[in-house]
């Protein structure tokens, strides 16, 4: 028997979901978390075979809760609305087995979870192609900048914060414009959103 631990912030689907997957003989869900710290928890727990996860989830991010489940004994598949780039390479390096769109029929999870007990590892194409296609283009520091806008810092603050001059903070945010092909940070933020590249 498949044991099965399902992370789900909407309750109907996370019902819906359980339902589905109980009907299936060979799987048995054991646990239902509405967020990302409850599945951790649960994981540990129950020590069942997979965690299916939804990404954005309320105290604990699906993904944040995969990267802290590395080191426990668990398959993990995300079951996501979103398919962007950002978040499939963050699930990549966090080792997760499956990442489905939540459009995907339902005998498309059954079969998927069969295939990640077997060893394999199951993603939508949509995601490959989408996240070998295109790579955040910000350094690390850039990154941090464009981070640090969005939390709704001015230059002084940010200059201050990463102990650099003003100047050199709005050398950073022309490169991140240029960089992301567009004209002003507001459309910096919500294309670096759109892609999943915030962490």
């Amino acid at each position: 028997m498949i044991r099965i631990v399902i992370a789900e912030d909407q309750r109907m689907l996370l019902g819906a979901l359980a339902s589905l997957l109980d009907l299936e003989e060979d799987m048995e869900v054991i646990g239902r978390a509405n967020n990302g710290e409850d599945a951790v928890n649960l994981v540990r727990e129950h020590q069942p075979d997979i965690c299916i996860m939804d990404i954005e989830m309320p105290i604990k991010s699906g993904l944040d809760a995969a990267e802290e489940m590395k080191d426990q004994d668990v398959k993990i598949v995300i079951l996501t609305t979103f398919a962007r780039s950002g978040y499939f390479e963050r699930a990549l390096k966090a080792g997760v087995s499956g990442y489905l769109l939540k459009d995907s029929p339902i005998e498309e999870l059954a079969q998927t979870i069969r295939s990640v007990m077997a060893g394999r590892r199951i993603y939508a194409a949509e995601l490959v192609d989408e996240g070998y296609g295109e790579k955040n283009p910000l350094t690390e520091r850039e990154k941090a900048v464009l981070e640090l806008i969005a939390e709704g810092k001015n230059t002084k603050e940010i200059s201050n914060e990463l102990y650099i001059t003003a100047g050199t903070v709005r050398n950073y945010v022309s490169v991140i414009l240029d960089k992301l092909g567009v004209g002003n940070r507001i459309e910096a933020i919500k294309h670096f959103k759109e892609k999943g590249w915030f962490k």
